[in-house]
């Protein structure tokens, strides 16, 4: 009997300083070892899945939200946003300084003033919630070194398969109802970014219909997939999915859909959940 497990990235298959914890590397190795299959399944886009992550061993990637969908190396989908309306995107984020970064296949292209957004937002975080600044800074260090890797290329806002943006200035609200009717809009998926901060994808594209997809290429049956999440944006990936596993650090509505709650990232969640199998008891 195969099963397939999708899994998350940020908060779920990365602790909370962006690491993969050795046990959960040796979980998923070894729940591969015993015929079964492992995706990656996240809001990232491709660049941002670094080689680190990929070198787990995966049978395919779900990407960009579930616009981008490889099964081995094949890739079978990859959803792009219309150019004109990238291009309204950045006017208006430039216009209220929100900063931004484009999600793209050939790499992830950042606002002038994306860094300095992300500082305030974390610097505000900080404040708040009373803690050290610098150790929460120190999280998004791997994002801002990616990012300027990217620099000297030529963006081609033809292919944007998503756009982030870290806002303290506009209210997200406001953001939805302008671009919200033709696109997907998910609120403060990266929480660093700050709770008016979001994603914007291609309307119709969601976790959900990535995993339909696989699963119906593959012939899988959905009893026989299991989905790894900490995020509201993954309550579409439990629909698509049999057994649903929730990090004890996932949101309350993640966590009520869950048929089991397992511990933090941070604690082996992974692991100790895989350890159980309890996927083979439904």
């Amino acid at each position: 009997m195969t099963y397939i497990a999708f899994f998350d990235v940020d908060g779920t298959l990365c602790t909370s300083s962006g690491d993969v914890l050795p046990s959960t590397v040796e979980a998923i190795q070894a729940f591969r070892k015993a015929g079964n299959l492992a995706y990656i399944c996240t809001g990232r886009s491709k660049p941002e899945i670094l080689d680190s992550i990929l070198a787990i061993g995966f049978d395919g990637i779900i990407g960009a939200g579930g616009g981008y969908v490889t099964i081995e190396d094949d890739v079978l989908i990859h959803q792009t946003m219309p150019k004109p309306m990238v291009l309204d995107m950045i006017r208006y984020f430039d216009q209220h300084d929100i900063g931004y970064y484009l999600e793209s296949n050939d790499g992830l292209f950042a606002s002038e003033n994306c860094e300095r957004k992300i500082t305030e937002s974390i610097t505000k975080i900080a404040k708040d919630t009373n803690v050290e600044v610098e150790p929460l800074l120190e999280k998004m260090t791997w994002f801002v070194e990616l990012v300027k890797q990217f620099e000297d290329i030529v963006i081609d806002y033809g292919n944007v398969n998503k756009i982030s943006f870290i806002n303290n200035t506009v209210p997200f609200l406001e953001i939805e109802r302008r671009y919200g009717e033709e696109f997907h809009m998910y609120q403060s998926t990266v929480a660093l970014f700050g709770p008016e901060s979001g994603e914007i994808a291609v309307r119709g594209v969601n976790k959900k219909t990535a995993i339909d997809f696989v699963l119906e290429t593959l012939n899988i049956p959905k009893e026989h997939a299991i989905a790894f999440g900490d995020g509201d944006n993954d309550l579409a990936m439990f629909d698509a999915v049999g057994y649903k596993v929730a990090m004890d650090n996932a949101t309350p509505r993640l966590k009520a859909a869950a048929n089991e709650v397992t511990a933090d990232a941070d604690e082996d969640g992974i692991a100790k959940s895989m350890a159980k199998k309890l996927w083979e008891q439904q």
